[in-house]
């Protein structure tokens, strides 16, 4: 029976299904095409996807350090809170909850529905969102009455969703036109970029952080969250780049650059898999996205049962349940939200705006090393090499992110920042005079 706190009943395998799980997601669909155009060529098209995954190594390495330092549920609230950036670290989890999480789960539901109707065409309109709220109510059951079970469900997912991807590489390999790799860029062409192609690359290494969420529920966390976050930045390095050397190999390089579909047209240059090509994407994508909502419907309400038993978010929220051992609270409100959310999924694109200050409040997490660096109870049982430079590392490639979401819509962006703030800061200062410093992180934690 529980004891009113998560314990720690996971291990390396779901830690590392979950990291690798929440990272793979639709975007490796379309992203192929994207860095092609932005890289220009061939050559810088790879070299960009493996600077893309080296520059998320520094990033889980601080991650790695400040997670085993404070292996507590919450992630980045958490290490903004023991840096002394209490208002910050709440600012953190109200914007994740209202515009970040929720909506996740609702675009996920809504692309699997999509590609479902490419089989069934009677999924569309209202009948689609119903499917998309089902498809959630149901992996949010297995993740509702046990996390053992969760974690189990999420190394069987996630093992699946890489078997399509390593067929593609497979027979990419075995049926390349290694002309279309001397393919240069005629009169008139945009310039090639290697920036331009990296960054089209960074959302697609975004998600390993995910199991710092659920810290607290890690057994021996010490030895697996540095194994399981450095092993997953790898891992995906080591698929996409695979993936886009196939990619390039089997289709010419300026059908790529101009591709939105880029691994459902390369598959069609494979014999055997032409004809069913479209089908084979599909399936695949359905999979690949399954894995990443299961992941997220797991880690999420993790933030916000951290932060109420730390006094700083809605009481209810860090409820356990009495048999099942999990948040119950937390998944079910955050699981509703998401489920209205799909039957008006126009609000999505606007809720979208909000991630230019998770993105700068992300920036503000690794530096966050430098302030827990001084505590006295400040003793990580992993230290990142170097840490200086890797932490200066890792808060350049979180501000190229930054500075490229801003671009893409800097008005709304820094809109969207200030109704945060607005409506953030004084429902802080609120809890903070009801309940106080609790300080209850520590007590998160059941050996």
């Amino acid at each position: 029976m529980s004891n009113g706190s998560l314990t720690r009943k996971l291990g390396f395998w779901s830690a590392l299904a979950i990291a690798v799980g929440t990272t793979i997601g639709s975007g490796i669909f379309v992203s192929s095409g994207d860095v092609a155009k932005a890289a220009g060529t061939p050559s810088i098209s790879i070299l960009a996807w493996i600077i893309g995954g080296v520059i998320a190594i520094p990033q889980v390495m601080v991650l790695a350090e400040l997670s085993t330092a404070y292996p507590q549920n919450g992630s980045g609230y958490v290490y903004l809170n023991k840096a002394g950036w209490r208002p910050l670290a709440f600012l953190y989890g109200w914007a994740t909850f209202w515009a970040l999480d929720p909506p996740s789960i609702s675009i996920m539901a809504l692309a699997i529905v999509s590609y479902l109707a490419t089989f069934f065409p009677f999924f569309s309109g209202m009948a689609g969102k119903l499917l998309g709220i089902a498809i959630i109510l149901i992996i949010t059951s297995i993740h509702y009455r046990s996390v053992k079970e969760g974690g189990l469900f999420q190394v069987i997912i996630t093992a699946i969703k890489i078997i399509p991807f390593l067929i593609v590489i497979v027979l990419g390999l075995m049926y390349m036109n290694f002309d279309n790799f001397a393919y240069t860029p005629g009169p008139g062409a945009e310039k090639t970029s290697l920036i331009g192609g990296v960054s089209a690359t960074t959302w697609a290494y975004t998600g390993m952080a995910a199991i710092c969420f659920m810290a607290g529920e890690f057994k021996n966390p010490g030895k697996i969250l540095p194994r399981a976050l450095i092993s997953s930045v790898f891992i995906v390095l080591a698929l996409y780049t695979l993936l886009a050397v196939c990619v390039i190999g089997l289709m010419p390089f300026d059908k790529l650059m101009n591709s939105n579909a880029a691994i459902s047209e390369a598959v069609k240059y494979i014999p055997g898999l032409s004809d069913i090509a479209s089908s084979f994407v599909a399936v695949t994508a359905i999979i690949v996205i399954l894995g990443s909502l299961s992941s997220c419907i797991m880690f999420q309400p993790r933030l916000e049962y951290a932060m109420a038993k730390d006094g700083l978010f809605f009481q209810r929220f860090a409820k356990v349940h009495p048999k099942y051992e999990t948040p119950s609270f937390s998944i079910i409100i955050q699981i509703t939200y998401a489920c209205i959310i799909v039957c008006f999924s126009n609000l999505t694109v606007l809720l979208g705006y909000f991630t230019l200050i998770q993105l700068v409040i992300n920036i503000m997490d690794f530096a966050a090393v430098y302030k827990c660096r001084k505590r006295e109870d400040y003793n990580p049982i992993y230290r990142m090499p170097m840490w200086r430079l890797t932490t200066i590392l890792a808060i350049l490639g979180a501000s190229w992110l930054a500075w490229g979401t801003f671009t893409w819509a800097p008005i709304q962006g820094v809109i969207a920042a200030l109704i945060v703030i607005a409506t953030g800061l004084p429902v802080y200062y609120y809890w903070e005079r009801k309940y106080g410093t609790k300080n209850k992180n520590d007590s998160d934690i059941v050996a």
